[in-house]
């Protein structure tokens, strides 16, 4: 029996021991204090007068145009062909739009419509009631009527004689164009005489003397006076009397 207890005694004293070390490791231990983070400090501001003291001019701002720079507007101020551009709407000058302002006249452009005749730009005057003809560069006094000094018909319309174109029938190249100056007034060509002149391959324009005049004088400087013929009656023309009865 002694043994036995002994041997029990012996065996509690282990167990007393990792009892201890049990209760060691549970006893709680005092919590640590993490310190609290601070609020942050307001900054100080300062208060200081405001300056009664006008800004500098470089401080201003300064307003420009939009979308421009100082390059491009030095580019815009001249033209593409290097002529200044002016400030407000030009004005038109119709001496440059004249396109036939540099070319010289022909000689035998028709200066003066008279009542008896007329005077061409070589100087040269036709006078005593006679027509004239400008074809190729030559001016011919032109006598188309007949003793009886008529150019109309019983219908009314302008005829002559064959006769009176013996000068273009002669004449090769043709001018393109005949530009008859009828008098003081317009009147129909009679078939006859449209007839003739087609044979001769001219197409034909009918006018008064004054506007047929001023017609041939700047067709004859644009085109040449080889494709543009003129046959001009006097504007005093009257029917059976002529342009010479002063």
């Amino acid at each position: 029996m002694m043994v036995s207890s002994v041997g029990s005694k012996s065996a509690l004293r282990p167990l007393a021991g990792t009892g201890r070390s049990l209760l060691q490791s549970f006893v709680p231990r005092p919590a640590r204090s993490l310190p609290l983070p601070t609020p942050p400090q307001p900054s100080r501001l300062s208060c200081r007068p405001l300056s009664r003291t006008p800004p500098s001019p470089s401080s201003t701002w300064r307003c420009a145009p939009l979308h421009t720079s100082s390059a491009r507007l030095a580019q815009r101020s001249r033209a593409h062909n290097d002529e200044e551009i002016p400030d407000g709407p030009p004005t038109t000058d119709f001496s440059r739009m004249d396109m036939l302002g540099q070319t010289p006249a022909p000689s035998t452009s028709v200066d003066i419509c008279s009542s008896d005749g007329f005077k061409l730009n070589s100087g040269v005057s036709i006078y005593d009631g006679n027509g004239v003809m400008l074809v190729g560069g030559e001016a011919f006094a032109w006598r188309p009527w007949g003793p009886d000094l008529k150019l109309v018909n019983a219908k009314g319309q302008w005829e002559v004689r064959e006769e009176a174109f013996a000068v273009l029938d002669l004449l090769w190249p043709r001018p393109d164009l005949l530009i008859l100056g009828l008098g003081p007034e317009m009147r129909p060509l009679s078939p006859a005489t449209r007839k003739y002149l087609g044979s001769l391959g001219l197409r034909v324009e009918i006018l008064d003397t004054r506007n047929a005049a001023s017609q041939f004088n700047m067709l004859a400087t644009e085109r040449g006076v080889d494709d543009v013929a003129a046959a001009l009656i006097p504007i005093g023309w009257r029917e059976g009397i002529g342009a010479n009865y002063d």
